[in-house]
């Protein structure tokens, strides 16, 4: 994370860098295009693009540990403390949830959403309704575990 935040203010740094020297080759010239100014606009595009780059690339670290966080809590929530027997309620009142059988339902969740998806932009007009391009997974959902039965 540091070199995140690093490479971001040393991005942030040029950036600044390049916008004074566009100001100051301005301030020299005036109005005038010359060599000297269009440079400094060149670098100044080029400094503008790296600070995006480095701001998307810090901005998709942050979506995917805010998406790691909320899946362990998740699982630290639904699972249930160590010391809880199978069958015993949590402090939800719920019985807690095994690990496997969590993930079998993220997937199942994220297989929905992305139907979902297609078939809101199908709706919009921007595709094939999703059950002609995405009809049902060979693999469906069952609710039903081991685990439960016992």
């Amino acid at each position: 994370m540091d070199n995140i935040v690093d490479s971001l203010e040393n991005a942030y740094q040029e950036f600044v860098i390049a916008a004074t020297d566009v100001l100051e080759a301005k301030e020299t010239f005036g109005a005038q295009n010359t060599p000297v100014t269009e440079a400094a606009l060149e670098a100044f595009k080029h400094k503008w693009e790296l600070f995006r780059v480095t701001c998307d690339q810090a901005e998709d670290f942050v979506e995917s540990m805010k998406q790691r966080i909320g899946s362990e809590l998740l699982m630290d929530e639904a699972s249930g403390p160590v010391t809880m027997k199978f069958g015993q309620t949590g402090p939800t009142g719920l019985p807690p949830i095994n690990g496997v059988r969590l993930q079998h339902m993220f997937k199942s969740v994220r297989r929905l959403l992305t139907e979902l998806q297609h078939g809101f932009v199908a709706a919009e007009g921007y595709g094939t309704p999703a059950s002609s391009t995405h009809s049902h997974p060979s693999t469906p959902f069952d609710g039903r575990f081991s685990e439960d039965s016992t």
